[in-house]
């Protein structure tokens, strides 16, 4: 995995209130179905964990996801915006909602509502982990 993902992943761990590390591996729950997942501590995907993009990245820029990115920043790579998903959610999600776009209402309704959840779990970095 790219030194980069992993430094995605580790930023979507730190600022997950349900995410804990514990001794060489973070522990935490998909953010769609709750389903258990691990990374290793340096930011390695086990399993079936992947990095989910909240508001979707080809969403930025668009006028209808306004309202959506405004609450995440200008960058898709916020870590308001990253989470962790497994990969059977996170597929689904790119396969129905993400790719009708935040035009289509029922999408820009999940996509509204995920944020939500991830932005309830929101905990502040510790400085050391970015």
């Amino acid at each position: 995995m790219r030194p980069a993902l992993r430094r995605l992943f580790l930023r979507a761990l730190s600022t997950d209130s349900a995410a804990v590390l514990r001794d060489d591996h973070w522990e935490t729950r998909c953010l769609h179905c709750r389903k258990r997942l691990q990374v290793r501590g340096d930011g390695e995907a086990l399993g079936q964990a992947t990095l989910e993009h909240v508001v979707p990245q080809a969403w930025f820029g668009k006028r209808a996801a306004i309202p959506l990115c405004e609450r995440v920043g200008d960058d898709a790579n916020d870590p308001r915006n990253l989470a962790i998903a497994c990969a059977g959610c996170n597929h689904g999600k790119g396969v129905s909602h993400d790719a009708r776009g935040p035009s289509d209402a029922r999408a820009f309704e999940v996509v509204s509502q995920l944020l939500d959840s991830r932005l309830a779990r929101w905990r502040e970095p510790d400085v050391a982990a970015d």
